[in-house]
């Protein structure tokens, strides 16, 4: 699942871009859409995404088999092919984490995030990474994770293009994964990596803030936090450190 790739000088969106163009994707085929800038990116709830230009902002287009659950479980699937990107890029494993649900962590903080949307049978992963800039950390709530850059922590200096280079084919390689053996070696291998597991942490869905110790995902991709009233398993939420 490498994919045929366009490269766009600008878009409102690389998802809403990948939607448009998805009548045009066969099953079992793929897309990838990177542009230069977004005029309208946005990330996960709808909150604008900052798009300066030099960092990566792509979307995997594509028609998985199975169902809407397995789909949601890519998001899974494309953190751990960003880490294995960025390993073989910058050669330091060390340096990178993996925070529940969607975000990918170099010395602390966050230089990737995810944004999965479907349609019908069509599944646009959304990626954005900090190549080279990060957004302002002013007016990030209390606990949440400062942005980073990939050049500012590493010296490295890598294009859209030459990322992309490294991410399709490892992207490729952990579909397959999931698609032969299912999610089990996809979770154990995310867990692996995973920011604060064993730690106290707060997961906060709308109003509602749950602390407690992140003690493992489960085998339907859910926080399961052990909190003082006992363990419970959250599908969906903003988790604080």
């Amino acid at each position: 699942m490498t994919g045929d790739r366009v490269f766009l000088p600008s878009v409102d969106s690389t998802n809403a871009e990948g939607f448009r163009r998805a009548a045009g994707i066969a099953p079992g085929a793929s897309l990838w859409i990177v542009a230069r800038e977004q005029t309208a990116g946005r990330g996960r709830r709808s909150r604008p995404w900052a798009s300066p230009p030099g960092n990566f902002y792509g979307t995997l287009v594509t028609r998985p088999e199975g169902t809407p659950d397995a789909a949601a479980l890519r998001s899974f699937v494309a953190a751990l092919a960003l880490r294995d990107a960025f390993v073989q890029l910058t050669g330091l494993p060390q340096v990178f984490a993996l925070k529940w649900p969607n975000d990918v962590l170099l010395n602390g903080g966050k230089v990737t995030g995810i944004l999965l949307e479907a349609s019908g049978p069509v599944l646009c992963v959304g990626i954005g990474v900090n190549l080279i800039g990060a957004p302002p950390v002013e007016g990030l709530e209390p606990g949440a994770v400062p942005p980073v850059s990939l050049l500012a922590e590493t010296g490295l200096r890598v294009t859209p293009e030459a990322f992309l280079d490294a991410l399709a084919p490892a992207f490729a390689a952990r579909e397959a994964q999931f698609a032969v053996h299912g999610f089990a070696p996809i979770r154990r291998d995310w867990l692996a990596h995973a920011a604060r597991l064993g730690e106290v942490i707060r997961a906060r869905t709308g109003s509602t803030d749950r602390e407690g110790v992140f003690e493992t995902v489960d085998e339907a991709g859910n926080l399961i936090l052990r909190t003082a009233g006992g363990t419970i398993a959250i599908p969906a939420a903003d988790v604080f450190f």
